[in-house]
């Protein structure tokens, strides 16, 4: 940009000084409402409005900065449009007086007639910033809501679909518009009927546990296995039981008696193999015998030998059947024992005592949870008071008393990104103050700049903050301050601002609020300059930035 300057406009990019009368300025190309007519003399001779950064030609018109800049672009040789002389970029210079002239200018309010304020120029920006009736943007996540600047704070706190409030069962924050459908889906302590309709409510997160117990819940007779079908509530089964306890008896005994015929049916079964054990056994003894005496009279006959092979053949078949009778006894005595009653009734018996003491220790848990949430939100309630108190103790440690701040800014890219983003726009620095008892300060910082640095420098404010002994002090507040950012090479090389409080303005008056307007440097720090990895003003993604308060003539109470 500095490339396309004339030689007439060298000091139009220069760093300006932050006093108060050289943070004058104005929006262009606004529509404002002059106090009294506009004098053809502040009115550019090319855009015809209200002049911005004045500079006159050699033939004594005078136009905006950004005007004379597009004449020249548009024409090789530019020529002036009210008497077509050639204007001579070495005869053009800055007219400061008429500039001074300009922002002096009454005008009114564009928020006319709600407010009726009339205000110089340069200072029309900074009315809009504290005007009442100024249209400002709701700050709560998705809303677009424009409200006066006067009903912001009533609007955050009681109109805004988009403010959060607490859950009135878990205490969680949650945003107005999505409350109901948190308290429905998500909330764990939202009270909810039974499902079983027994008329009781439950939270949300204890409603599978009650179902166990539920006495509206419909459950299977603990005699199912013996042949009752009967489904009933919970709250009516020893009702139930007691009530059909001559059908359970019965059909535990015809059950029984079922058993003892498959019993029975077994051992007659038993007896049958074992007699057909017993001929088999008395048919081999036999075969055995009568084999002897064949071998004995006739052992050297080879006539008998077909017979011996016979013989031999049916003497292992004996064998194999005796074989088969010996694992049918096995398998039936097996299923003998598997048909013994007494371990089973021993064993249901048992599961009876151990679910009785289940229950007693099921109400006791009931009781000692109901305590232990009790416990937990004391406990809770203490965890939170301990954590205000140490954030407390660590801003009083941290808190200086001589009118100097050292402000450590961490994670810069980080915070640079949210401030581009449009999430977190400022960021304040801790407390300070010139005394133990004297003025409460603070800076402001911009990462992303503000107004005429938006986007290209970081802004630096200072502001006055309202402090416990205001009353004693003397206002307005007209010391001078000192801007700094800090180089990190220990070389010194430190970019400095100064300016000097303006006892008119309304940032350096007794605050009404928590804090005032913040004053200082729109264009504090070039992001070029900040940035270059050939500068250590960052270091490990963090900068410093200094505040120094003039403490001179200043009476310390």
């Amino acid at each position: 940009m500095a490339c396309d300057e004339p030689a007439g406009l060298s000091g139009t990019f220069t760093r300006q000084n932050s006093a108060s009368a050289a943070s004058l300025d104005f929006e262009p190309d606004a529509d404002y409402k002059f106090v009294e007519t506009l004098e053809e003399r502040y009115k550019c001779a090319y855009c015809h409005l209200v002049l911005r950064n004045p500079h006159q030609t050699g033939c004594g018109h005078r136009f905006c900065q950004q005007c004379i800049l597009s004449l020249r672009s548009l024409n090789a040789v530019p020529t002036c449009p009210v008497d077509k002389e050639t204007i001579k970029m070495h005869e053009v210079f800055k007219d400061n007086c008429c500039k001074r002239e300009v922002l002096n200018l009454h005008v009114f309010c564009k928020n006319i007639p709600d407010c009726n304020s009339k205000i110089i120029l340069g200072r029309y920006q900074e009315h809009l910033q504290q005007c009442l009736f100024e249209s400002v943007q709701c700050t709560n996540d998705g809303c677009t809501d424009q409200i006066p600047r006067k009903d912001l704070k009533e609007h955050l706190s009681q109109h805004c679909k988009f403010r959060e409030e607490m859950c009135q069962y878990c205490n969680k924050s949650v945003v107005l518009n999505n409350i109901k459908n948190h308290e429905k889906n998500d909330c764990p302590d939202y009270p909810v009927p039974c499902l079983q309709n027994c008329s009781q409510i439950i939270l949300k997160k204890e409603i599978d546990k009650h179902h166990a117990v539920c006495p509206e819940a419909e459950v299977d007779c603990p005699y199912k296995q013996y042949g009752c079908l009967v489904k009933v509530k919970r709250g009516k089964l020893a009702e139930h039981e007691n009530g059909a306890l001559r059908e359970h008896m019965l059909q535990i005994l015809d059950k029984n008696s079922r058993l003892e015929e498959q019993i029975s049916d077994l051992y007659k079964s038993l007896e049958c193999k074992e007699i057909k054990i017993q001929q088999l056994a008395e048919a081999i003894n036999k075969c055995e015998k009568e084999f002897r005496q064949f071998t004995q009279l006739f052992g050297k006959n080879s006539n008998l030998m077909v017979s011996t092979q016979a013989l031999a053949s049916h003497l292992d078949k004996s064998a194999r059947l005796e074989s088969q009778v010996k694992q049918l006894i096995q398998m039936a005595n097996q299923q003998q024992s598997k048909l013994d009653l007494r371990p089973l009734f021993d064993t249901i018996e048992n599961v009876k005592q151990k679910i009785a003491l289940m229950e007693t220790y099921d109400q006791r848990l009931v009781v000692l949870e109901g305590q232990s949430s009790k416990h937990d939100l004391q406990i809770n309630i203490h965890k939170a008071q301990l954590n205000k108190n140490e954030e407390r103790f660590k801003l009083l440690e941290g808190t200086c008393y001589n009118g100097k701040l050292i402000w450590k800014i961490t994670d810069y890219k980080m915070k640079k990104k949210e401030a581009v983003e449009g999430r977190v726009l400022s960021i304040f620095s801790q407390p300070f103050y010139t005394s133990r008892c004297g003025y409460r300060l603070c800076a402001r910082a911009y990462l992303n700049g503000d107004g005429s640095g938006k986007g290209t420098h970081v802004s630096l404010y200072f502001v006055v903050m309202r402090g416990e002994f205001d009353s004693l002090l003397l206002w307005p507040f007209k010391q001078k301050v000192t801007l700094m950012l800090l180089d990190q090479s220990g070389k010194k090389n430190h970019i400095v601002e100064v300016f000097r409080a303006d006892p008119n303005s309304s940032s350096f008056k007794r605050p009404d609020g928590e804090m005032n307007i913040a004053s200082g440097c729109p264009r504090f720090v070039p992001h070029t300059v900040l940035e270059n990895t050939k500068n250590t003003y960052i270091r490990d993604d963090t900068l410093f930035l200094k505040v120094v308060v003039d403490l001179t003539d200043l009476e310390e109470l």
